[in-house]
């Protein structure tokens, strides 16, 4: 009998009109396809500024939240709207779930293109419930049991830490770690911060588990080997802008690293960027990833309907380098 042939996974995709009065007139069709699917593509849409974008992510009822804890920087369009993460054209970015560190997380992504790459550049998406079944047990179980951590320095490498609380005033940001499940660390040149978070989660609506967290993208044995081996150098293992973890604190191996990629790749659909086109994600169900890209690349994105996971900020009973707190 001959295998099965796994049938990869294909963009849902919608015609639409231009303006943001299509979107509210079809509100309905459109959730319910991301409820189905997990993603729809809107083509036709014809957004041609961060304006744009925010008065469909708005005709859809899409409640718009602010960032936090950002790990790449972006551009502010207005009080909504955000440019892509900065990242080199010729890198690709690894998949992962929009700020699944976070206590508050968007449930939906809504990406604006306002200019298509001439190659390359595709907003690539994954199953989180479909990686989860991929991934061998012996590898999850741990992760299951005990979570993740995502420990972060904030000084003069990778993103300030005003820029990722949005503020310079240092009390708000104890309020904030206090009322997040951060630990945090004041130090001459910054911030250190370590937060313990559930790796798989049950979607809010259907209670489906899926593989959410950005164990493998932001783990130091993704940076560059050069990179990586100057910011040890330069400031210790404790210093390094972000790192992952085991809940428990034992070091993620490379192999991990390489097993959940390869995961995500198997996993891993899109479609090419259109000028005008919006892409409806839901954050929980779907991690995303960016292409390499050739040419002028311009996408906007709104971080929406914002929820808080029960079960996700688990306790920091465990403390790197040992004891408890």
């Amino acid at each position: 009998m001959t295998p099965a042939t796994r049938t990869a996974p294909v963009l849902r995709i919608l015609e639409t009109a231009p303006g943001p009065r299509w979107a509210a007139e079809h509100r309905e069709e459109v959730l319910a396809e991301v409820e189905a699917s997990g993603a729809v593509l809107l083509r036709g849409s014809g957004v041609a500024s961060a304006a744009d974008l925010a008065a469909v992510t708005a005709a859809l009822g899409i409640e718009p939240m602010a960032e936090r804890e950002g790990f790449a920087p972006r551009d502010r369009h207005g009080e909504t709207v955000y440019s892509a993460s900065h990242w080199p054209a010729d890198a690709p970015m690894c998949m992962h779930h929009e700020q699944s560190y976070a206590a508050e997380v968007p449930g939906l992504m809504v990406f604006g293109c306002l200019t298509a790459p001439d190659r390359g550049g595709r907003t690539m998406l994954a199953d989180s419930q479909q990686v989860l079944r991929a991934l061998p047990a012996d590898l999850v179980e741990p992760f299951r049991r005990d979570g993740w951590l995502l420990l972060r320095s904030y000084q003069d490498v990778g993103v300030p830490w005003t820029d990722a609380f949005g503020t310079d005033d240092r009390a708000l940001v104890d309020a904030y770690c206090a009322a997040e499940g951060i630990r945090h660390e004041w130090f001459d040149e910054g911030l250190r911060t370590v937060q313990r978070r559930a790796a798989v989660v049950a979607h809010p609506r259907t209670g489906v588990p899926g593989w959410f967290n950005q164990i493998a993208f932001l783990n130091e044995l993704t940076m560059d080997p050069v990179i990586r081996e100057y910011l040890l150098d330069q400031y210790g293992p404790t210093g390094l802008p972000f790192t992952t973890a085991h809940g428990d604190t034992t070091p993620i191996d490379a192999g991990t690293v390489e097993t959940v990629n390869a995961a995500y790749d198997a996993a891993a659909f899109g479609e090419p960027w259109r000028d005008g086109d919006v892409l409806v994600v839901d954050n929980i169900r779907m991690a995303h990833s960016r292409e390499p890209y050739e040419g002028p690349r311009e996408v906007v994105v709104v971080l929406g309907d914002p929820v808080r996971l029960p079960g996700h900020v688990l306790p920091d009973h465990v403390l790197p380098g040992g004891g408890t707190g």
